[in-house]
């Protein structure tokens, strides 16, 4: 089971400690998304930072790209 958490909220917004979670399995491609409650203080590891600005939103608009997308980043 794998899982990847990042925020959809500026830092700025009182939701910035709402964000989503989401958890899979790669072989069996099922797949849970949910808001889910992290601390402001928490850093939260963003593995997108380095791509596109464009290529990121497609991402975050379409859970499962995303999900194809981290699969291959870890190697799976």
């Amino acid at each position: 089971m794998r899982t990847y958490q990042y925020r959809h909220y500026p830092p700025e917004s009182t939701m910035f400690e709402r964000c989503i979670g989401l958890a899979w399995c790669s072989g069996c491609r099922i797949y849970l998304g949910a808001m889910v409650y992290i601390p402001r203080a928490r850093r939260l590891v963003d593995v997108l930072a380095s791509l596109p600005a464009d290529e990121r939103a497609r991402l975050l608009r379409k859970e499962m790209a995303l999900i194809d997308h981290l699969d291959r980043h870890a190697g799976g």
